[in-house]
């Protein structure tokens, strides 16, 4: 199923990442699955001690929409968000793409996404990911449709392909690979 999912990399004031994960999955879990979003994995970097990368999915832009006003303007975010964003530098680093939405593996202690620009040629990634990539690696593709709620920004001017877990075949075009370890709630 072909759902919008942003995938949010926020940068954390040194030594804030345990404070937020303990209130995101105290508060900001139930709180936004309660007006309709579907959250995804939740993770620590790896490679960055001061970055949480997490999901989430709506089943559609209207959809999103809806959610975002409903959580953002609702009782959950206004009595913990002084206290998020006094862990944050930035929230700004999301992708908003269409795939399936995705949940590590039960157990798995570190996950690969990787992160790639297919150009100069989509055509020529595109036949590398239909011969290299299955659905266990929950292949997303940029959504180009407008953001229809600027409050919270998401990048705009790039095409990307993100997937999660290894492949034999290293892709055409630039990528970047995030390690991150799955946060259990």
């Amino acid at each position: 199923m072909s759902l919008i999912v942003e995938l949010r990399r926020y940068t954390l004031h040194p030594g804030a990442r345990e404070t937020l994960i303990e209130l995101f999955e105290r508060e900001f879990v139930t709180g936004q699955e309660a007006v309709g979003m579907t959250l995804g994995g939740r993770f620590r970097d790896l490679d960055d001690p001061d970055r949480f990368v997490w999901l989430r999915a709506f089943p559609s832009m209207a959809e999103r929409r809806r959610a975002l006003e409903a959580f953002y303007g609702g009782p959950v975010w206004r009595a913990h968000r002084e206290a998020a964003n006094a862990t944050m530098i930035d929230s700004d680093d999301v992708l908003l793409l269409r795939g399936p939405n995705y949940l590590p593996p039960a157990g798995a202690r570190e996950v690969l996404a990787t992160v790639c620009h297919p150009a100069p040629d989509p055509a020529a990634f595109d036949a590398w990911a239909a011969a290299h990539l299955g659905a266990e690696q929950a292949l997303h593709r940029t959504e180009h449709a407008e953001n229809d709620f600027p409050a919270l920004p998401v990048r705009t001017g790039e095409d990307v392909r993100l997937w999660f877990g290894p492949v034999a075949v290293a892709p055409p075009g630039a990528c970047q690979q995030l390690r991150l370890e799955p946060v259990t709630g």
